[in-house]
């Protein structure tokens, strides 16, 4: 079972955006997958709701009770766990001891490349961290490339010790989508092809750590 936490500091960076969708691509590839949300809002357990009647939907589990892995089930392939804005290592310690990655959207802007540099650089004090254990990766997100504000910002972010997988466009197709309780993948036309394979870093880079990860800790 590999499990991926999606998290940042920072609020509206996309991260039930990235955590459905990614729960989704692992559901459509036929992995059995759980999504855990951890915010207590609850945006991707609403998305899995609406998701719920189609036979490729994750299992929507309530992070924000104590616990909540032990509502893990033994067959389930492929963990998503969404944070809450305004996360910090301290708050996210439990799923910090039970995932293999983490994954962390960034907005090309310089507000959010400063809230993400501090939950970085907050995030590489984690002994799992620190030792190398626990990857982290980043994901460019609602990147704008015909801007030179969205160019800058890359190149910030290209120069930062964590690999970048993917540069998303800014794109309402997933608003739309979400609303929904749909994603890119479940589609296979041109257009959604074309947006699909922006991710192709990230379920490359998700492989190669399945190849090599360790069992994480119960």
């Amino acid at each position: 079972m590999q499990s991926i936490l999606v998290a940042s500091s920072k609020g509206g960076c996309g991260k039930s955006t990235l955590s459905t969708h990614l729960a989704a691509h692992f559901c459509v590839h036929g992995k059995r997958t759980a999504l855990v949300d951890l915010d207590p809002q609850g945006s991707s357990l609403r998305w899995c709701q609406r998701r719920a009647a189609m036979l490729d939907a994750p299992l929507a589990i309530d992070g924000s009770q104590d616990r909540w892995h032990k509502a893990m089930p033994d067959d389930i392939q492929q963990v998503v766990i969404d944070a809450p804005a305004g996360s910090t290592p301290e708050a996210l310690k439990s799923a910090l001891k039970r995932v293999d990655a983490v994954l962390v959207p960034v907005l090309p802007a310089p507000f959010d490349l400063e809230a993400t540099a501090m939950f970085l650089s907050a995030l590489s004090r984690v002994p799992r961290v620190s030792s190398g254990e626990l990857p982290i990766a980043l994901i460019a997100n609602r990147v704008r490339p015909t801007t030179q504000a969205s160019q800058r910002a890359l190149a910030q972010l290209h120069e930062w010790p964590y690999p970048v997988l993917a540069e998303l466009r800014d794109s309402q197709s997933y608003v739309l989508l979400t609303a929904l309780g749909k994603s890119l993948f479940d589609y296979g036309n041109e257009v959604a092809q074309e947006q699909q394979s922006l991710w192709q870093g990230v379920f490359a880079y998700l492989r190669k750590l399945e190849r090599r990860v360790k069992p994480t800790k119960g």
